[in-house]
């Protein structure tokens, strides 16, 4: 398993071509060798950010791209994770809100399913990145379960925090998605006033050995580092401290 950055964690930080220079060779020096593109300014270039990450060395492996490109733009989108040599188009999460009910679902499976399909015939894999609204339960089924079932050429982007707060075992279900989880996000889970509150990975609650076990047993090829909050620390920092706490257990 290969760890890699997930820029979003860095979202501020990358809305020129500057901008995203400078914070790609902050996540090289980190020891970080690949990564995940995600909300970077929208002026930047296929072509630029190609000729970033090759100059710096760094392996472009996913994206979360918007459900208009990936639904209207299909062909499109394939070309440019093919120019990028990423093997994996994701997508974020379903519509805010469409979640809540069985039929966001059924629509957002129709909307899809043409894309899902040929994004396969191309060679690629599309991927869904869970949240925890997604374990909600109809007819005694999660949302997450019926995704799984009516998309069977898609993979899926696993995120432990969101797992765990859904009410899920992170565990589990990778090893319910074995080979369905080629990349992984890692972002560990503490509770401080009483609230829970994302962390840097291995800093938090979560059950890291069985984690990792399970992550072996799915055949999980990359796990992306990614805190969408940091609370007013450096994000860049916390990245630092998650890469130098999984470079400890051997992963890097």
């Amino acid at each position: 398993m290969k760890i890699g950055a997930q820029l979003y964690t860095v979202r501020d930080f990358t809305k020129t071509k500057e901008n995203l220079y400078d914070t790609l060779k902050k996540i090289s020096e980190i020891g970080y060798s690949c990564l995940q593109i995600s909300a970077i300014g929208t002026e930047i270039t296929v072509d630029e950010v190609v000729e970033i990450c090759n100059e710096l060395n760094l392996e472009i492996v996913i994206t979360h791209t918007s459900l208009d490109r990936i639904i209207n733009e299909t062909d499109v989108v394939i070309k440019e994770h093919k120019l990028m040599g990423a093997k994996y188009i994701g997508l974020g999460a379903l519509t805010w809100g469409t979640g809540n009910e069985k039929q966001g679902y059924v629509n957002f499976v129709e909307q899809i399913a043409d894309a899902v399909e040929r994004i396969a015939q191309a060679g690629l894999k599309f991927m869904y990145h869970n949240h925890d609204f997604e374990f909600l339960k109809f007819d005694q089924k999660t949302g997450f379960d019926f995704l799984i079932e009516q998309l069977p050429l898609a993979g899926f982007t696993l995120d432990t925090f969101w797992v765990q707060a859904g009410g899920g075992d992170p565990a589990e279900w990778m090893r319910k998605l074995k080979n369905r989880i080629p990349v992984i996000h890692l972002k560990d889970m503490v509770m401080e006033n009483g609230e829970r509150r994302m962390a840097e990975v291995l800093e938090g609650n979560l059950n890291w050995n069985s984690i990792f076990d399970a992550a072996r047993d799915a055949h999980v090829e990359y796990a992306m580092v990614e805190q969408d909050d940091c609370y007013g620390k450096n994000p860049f920092e916390c990245l630092r401290l998650s890469y130098e706490n999984l470079k400890k257990l051997g992963y890097q």
